[in-house]
């Protein structure tokens, strides 16, 4: 095993990741830009390097850096979370070309996965579904001629995109040409280039991932669904595992499909297989393949027991898969809510501050993984998620009990969080019956209740207060002890001195 890793990322998913090395001890290494010297991960690792100012092209993305800090440290393998290069094939050459591992797949498979047009082209020989589209590479008046013949409603998708950025889509032939403008406009921005394909959307579909495991000696294994409908503008905020749609029989295609995806690249490490799930054909279709460790994974960890970044470090330091696909077996159900630093109530308006409160929920079943701590800066130069809650029961219905309960118990005074989002989802008829496809927080308006927000405040504001109360005793106690230690000293010296001098 890996004797040292440096940890390329900031964050919940750092501190995540630095926990797993010291359960099997491995000393760990983190970086950190100007805004996060004193960050949580940095405090929890056992050596910190800078690499550079707030903005993550000045610190976080900075290859060069990263890796000199990685030689310097004399690290044997990075892992780089996710986010910022975890998906880079040129940092993971980088990596390699430095002598060290890169805890993830190979250069090749990330690269032709994080080309959407190269990925559809790729699993088409091994029998992967896909949606109905166009290559890459075309130019306005060829998309325009397809776009007629795949029909509307349709997506104008990047090639190289993520996260939603260079995405549209488009009803009718009269937006077209604006939504392509856009969709380029945007890719060349996000991604360094304004390539763009047409893909045929399904309305009121489903977002369902496949996570899988392959080693290098040719196993590949699948450890279930994860359902991830819950999202805006394509950013997920909610994920469940399993899915309350899936069936023995659909786990097994898609888990088939996902494995199909990942042998057609010669994948290797964790990856995630997403699909779109058409509820009214019952048909799923390959969406994308995500070449590292997904922000959802602790819902899969909590029902299968499966430990997914210690088997990232098991398969990438050379070692066989520990489990088969029989042993995989799915217990009870799991969901996350995503805490974000947004006011959802001002249509998720990202906010800064100082956490001056934290209190966390706690209890059977309940497992939180954050960034925050009292005194903590939450800035607006990263993504605004500062913490993942995550609950498990022996069913859905009880999952999300606990989970409206964890909720509820959750404290951060400084700064607004999405919290009371997610209470409202929990609380929501739609969602408790599985009801909802991708298009749910579209078709949701979440209510400013007032008088719940003030009873909220009034709680947080209680909580702190007594908080701060109880250290102000404390150092009143310490002080009065001091003063009561000081006055019985000088009562001994003064003795002392009356004994050998005579004083009277």
């Amino acid at each position: 095993m890996f004797r040292k890793v440096l940890i390329a990322n900031r964050g919940e998913v750092a501190v995540r990741v630095i926990r797993s090395c010291q359960e099997r001890g491995i000393r760990t290494v983190a970086i950190f830009s100007d805004a996060d010297r004193a960050a949580l991960h940095v405090r929890y690792a056992d050596e910190a390097y800078r690499v550079g100012g707030p903005a993550s092209a000045d610190s976080y993305l900075r290859i060069d850096r990263i890796v000199d800090v990685a030689r310097r440290a004399g690290v044997d393998a990075v892992h780089p979370g996710y986010g910022f290069l975890a998906e880079n094939p040129e940092f993971a050459h980088a990596v390699a070309d430095a002598g060290m591992v890169f805890v993830g797949p190979s250069p090749d498979a990330i690269a032709t996965m994080g080309d959407k047009v190269a990925a559809r082209q790729a699993i088409q020989a091994f029998d992967v579904p896909i949606l109905p589209g166009t290559p890459g590479g075309l130019d306005d008046a060829e998309l325009r001629g397809r776009a007629g013949e795949i029909g509307f409603p349709l997506m104008i998708k990047a090639s190289a995109g993520g996260g939603g950025k260079g995405m549209r889509i488009v009803d009718s032939e009269e937006g077209f040409d604006a939504a392509l403008a856009t969709a380029r406009r945007e890719s060349a921005a996000s991604f360094g280039n304004d390539n763009v394909y047409l893909e045929k959307y399904v309305a009121n579909s489903r977002h369902i991932e496949i996570q899988i495991l392959a080693d290098r000696f040719g196993e590949t294994i699948h450890l279930g669904e994860r359902e991830c409908s819950i999202q805006r503008r394509h950013q997920k905020l909610i994920e469940e595992a399993p899915s309350v749609v899936s069936s023995p029989e659909l786990r097994e295609a898609m888990g088939r499909a996902a494995i199909q995806a990942a042998v057609s690249v010669g994948y290797r490490n964790a990856g995630t297989v997403e699909f779109l799930f058409d509820g009214a054909s019952a048909e799923f279709y390959f969406l994308e393949m995500n070449t590292r460790l997904q922000v959802e994974h602790p819902v899969t960890e909590l029902v299968t027991g499966v430990d997914i970044v210690r088997e990232q470090f098991a398969i990438a330091d050379g070692r066989h898969l520990r489990h088969r696909q029989s042993d995989i077996q799915s217990s009870g159900w799991a969901i996350e809510c995503r805490i974000t630093a947004e006011d959802p109530f001002r249509n998720f308006l990202p906010n800064s501050g100082v956490v001056s409160f934290v209190q966390e929920p706690t209890g059977p079943g309940v497992r939180v993984e954050s960034s925050l701590y009292r005194g903590c800066p939450v800035d607006l130069y990263y993504d605004p998620m500062v913490a993942k809650l995550v609950v498990w029961g022996e069913t859905r219905a009880e999952a999300i009990m606990r989970m409206r309960r964890a909720l509820s118990e959750y404290r951060i005074v400084g700064i607004k969080t999405s919290i009371p989002f997610h209470i409202s989802v929990m609380k929501s008829t739609e969602f408790m019956m599985g009801h909802f496809d991708t298009g749910f927080i579209d078709r949701r308006q979440l209510q400013d209740d007032a008088e719940e927000r003030e009873r909220n405040t009034r709680v947080a504001a209680v909580a702190a207060a007594m908080v701060i109360h109880a250290e102000q005793r404390q150092a009143v106690h310490m002080r009065s002890r001091g003063d009561d230690q000081s006055r019985r000293d000088r009562w001994r010296r003064t003795g002392r001195l009356r004994a050998t001098r005579g004083l009277s």
